[in-house]
């Protein structure tokens, strides 16, 4: 790609945390993305090594930080490898940033783990960050540099729109998720729910009510990331018990950790759909699971950040600060 705002040539980097989406990226933007080395010795440190000159040139690179932490080193030392290679501008491309949920102080001596992650991602040279739907909007005051905040509503309700579901209610999990939600129905012309949980213990989850009206209504469950399912198991039962007809559900980020590929399987649920910010293995996945992929919508990030153009009519959601 060719450079036109003085940044240099567009080089696109990937750890291995999802390299099938780094690939799609680098086809939508017609460049190379095996531009990197990364591997381990054999008492599993980990090597990094740029292959392709990165002097004065404009260079992204992917890589979602999920468990294990190898995934956020490998991110730090791609950028500073890149930082000593000479590389004009540096922009950490993250679809999925780990640590997200620790964004507050709200035990006694915990640590804020998305603000320490924050803090070492700018220390090893990144100049901007690319996210996708971070756990908490606030997380973008974390970083000291500029930060670009995209949005998977638009794949995830394009996806929807184009079922054609009528006499739609787009129900919250839980409060936290009912900004989200809203979006959604404003994106779909949907009524809103919001089911109101109290969490005994941490990953444990215990519906209490649902706020609005689901009785004889399709219903999508909307949220930005599945981890163990415990939640969103339990909203699918709570609507089916209150005369929903067919009940869908929608993550951005799918960890599916632990038991959530039983527990979804097992749940009265027409489909469940998120996207490829996670590299999904095959041992996690099951029918009725639908995997759309955002390496458009980040491709044209990139596209649109290397050319210093406007990202915004990327991630703006109509409605969302109303």
């Amino acid at each position: 790609m060719a450079d036109t705002h003085g940044q240099g040539p567009l080089l696109l980097l990937s750890g291995r945390a999802n390299e099938p989406l780094a690939k799609e990226i680098a086809s939508i933007l017609a460049v190379q993305g095996d531009a990197a080395t990364v591997r381990n010795f054999a008492d599993g440190e980990i090597f990094v090594r740029i292959d392709r000159n990165a002097r004065g040139r404009d260079v992204f690179i992917v890589q979602p930080t999920v468990a294990p932490a190898d995934s956020m080193m490998e991110l730090l030392l791609l950028i500073d490898a890149a930082k000593r290679a000479s590389a004009a501008r540096i922009t950490a491309v993250i679809p999925y940033f780990g640590y997200g949920r620790q964004d507050r102080k709200d035990q006694p001596r915990v640590a804020i783990g998305a603000k320490l992650a924050a803090n070492i991602i700018v220390t090893a040279g990144a100049d901007r960050v690319l996210g996708l739907d971070f756990h908490q909007h606030q997380i973008q005051g974390f970083f000291d540099i500029p930060v670009d905040h995209l949005y998977a509503a638009p794949v995830l309700t394009r996806y929807f729109l184009d079922k054609g579901l009528d006499n739609l209610v787009v129900v919250a999990p839980d409060v936290g998720s009912a900004k989200m939600a809203r979006g959604f129905a404003k994106r779909l012309g949907a009524a809103i729910a919001i089911i109101d949980k109290r969490r005994p213990a941490q990953n444990q989850s215990e519906v209490l009510t649902v706020v609005g009206d689901v009785q004889d209504r399709n219903c999508i469950i909307a949220d930005d990331m599945i981890d163990t399912a415990g939640t969103m198991a339990s909203a699918v039962h709570a609507l089916k018990e209150r005369g929903a007809l067919k009940v869908y559900a929608c993550a951005t980020h799918a960890l599916l950790s632990g038991q959530a590929r039983d527990r979804l399987a097992a749940a009265p649920l027409e489909e469940m759909v998120v996207t490829n910010t996670i590299h999904i293995p095959d041992d996690r996945k099951f029918e009725r699971l639908t995997v759309l992929s955002v390496a458009e919508l980040l491709a044209r990030a990139i596209e649109y950040i290397h050319s210093n153009d406007s990202v915004s009519q990327l991630f703006e959601i109509r409605g969302e600060t109303d």
